[in-house]
């Protein structure tokens, strides 16, 4: 009986009708359906190019793995840990860095920095040297200590390399008293000659970051071998190497991929992601309702075939059953189309790159959209379009009791 109702339905649903106006209603339903999926679709896919894009520029200035102390601020007795970690098959090259805020201020300019103290092999676990954009890393030019600023600070400051510009940073005294008499004495001084400006395009390090050589954040900050973490180049994949270390090393410590330094990020963008998704499934909620619409008018014109199924011993369970299942079958449909669709259009801009950003390339990281399709994506959209039709054919079986 059930089969007779499914073959019942999808005759009902390819069948042309009677009139005009019940054919072009049921095109519209499905319509409706297909262009809010198709939308779900899209805009996943896009979330996703921007979660890729961000995880791409993440790598040019963070470590694939960064470990740190699980209570505290600082590691002591960095090296011998450093000895460890460089033992272990998944650590290509290990660096301690230390950073913290300090004021910076050249020229009568000041402005609140965090500083990186980094040591010289330090571009063997990241790819500062590829920032640069005016200047290069030296360790100590000209006898002095060296400074790298980002962008905003050199703007800040108005500090540039090559013009034997100095730039003084202050940092709270970690040990001894404070003299409220004499304030200045409560801050270390450190001066630094600026030999190049960085740019890695996100706001986070672009708006407030400098590097300095790693003994003189030691020194200014009145640390003996200690650092803030230690980051690692890792042999494959990071997520993997990152669970090795944090097994090896114990709970004491606590080893990030780069997705978890930058899990707020990342968080950030997923959330949004979902927010999107649930305000989309709702249009496809909306647009599902015409659906209900349709299937009022075709009960109205399938009257007489009612009856005849009557006639011949159908009973009232199977003709709403027949109803209901025509309403899934058209809210699929819509959906199957609305998937074909997005995807189709998704995988074009993903390997076409058809829709172009406005702007001067020279200033553009990506001149295009960035879209990634995802198969899970795919199967969450066509769950929601399957609770949809679910939904819409209790919906229209209840509207049929009525009737």
């Amino acid at each position: 009986m059930k089969l007779l109702s499914w073959r019942i339905a999808c005759r009902y649903l390819l069948s042309k009708k009677s009139h005009n106006a019940v054919n072009i209603i049921s095109i519209v339903s499905v319509a409706g359906v297909a262009v809010a999926t198709a939308a779900i679709v899209i805009v996943m896919s896009v979330f996703n190019g921007f979660t890729l894009l961000a995880a791409r520029h993440l790598s040019e200035i963070d470590p694939d793995v960064k470990v740190m102390a699980a209570e505290g601020k600082t590691i002591s007795g960095a090296d011998s840990l450093i000895s460890i970690l460089t033992a272990m098959d998944v650590v290509a090259a290990a660096q301690p860095v230390i950073e913290e805020r300090a004021l910076a201020v050249s020229g009568g300019k000041q402005m609140p920095v965090i500083f990186k103290g980094v040591g010289v092999n330090f571009g063997e676990v990241s790819n500062i040297d590829s920032l640069m954009i005016d200047g290069q890393r030296f360790a100590y030019p000209y006898g002095s200590p060296g400074m790298q600023e980002s962008v905003g600070v050199a703007l800040g400051l108005d500090a540039r390399p090559g013009l034997a510009t100095t730039v003084d940073l202050y940092a709270p005294r970690r040990v001894g008293r404070i003299n409220p008499a004499n304030p200045q004495a409560s801050f270390r001084k450190k001066q630094f000659m600026v030999t190049g400006v960085f740019q890695v395009n996100q706001p986070e390090y672009d708006n407030e970051y400098v590097i300095i050589p790693i003994g003189e954040a030691r020194d200014l900050l009145e640390y003996a071998d200690q650092c803030t973490a230690i980051e690692i180049a890792a042999n494959g994949d990071a997520e993997q190497a990152a669970a090795v270390i944090s097994g090896r090393l114990g709970p004491g410590y606590k080893a990030l991929s780069r997705s978890r330094q930058e899990e707020v990020s990342f968080r950030m963008i997923s959330i949004e992601k979902w927010v999107t998704f649930l305000m989309l499934a709702f249009i496809l909620v909306i647009a599902s309702f015409n659906i209900v619409s349709t299937l009022s008018l075709l009960v109205i014109e399938k009257r007489e075939n009612m009856a005849t199924l009557r006639a011949i011993g159908a009973t009232a369970g199977m003709i709403r059953g027949i109803f209901m299942r025509q309403g899934w079958l058209i809210t699929m449909a819509g959906g199957l189309a609305g998937i074909i669709i997005g995807t189709a259009l998704a995988l074009a801009q993903q390997y076409g790159h058809f829709i172009r950003l406005n702007g001067d390339p020279s200033q553009l990281t990506i001149d295009s959209y960035p879209v990634k399709v995802e198969p899970c994506d795919l199967a969450m959209v066509m769950a929601a379009v399957a609770i949809v039709a679910l939904a819409a054919s209790l919906t229209t079986k209840a509207f049929i009791s009525k009737k």
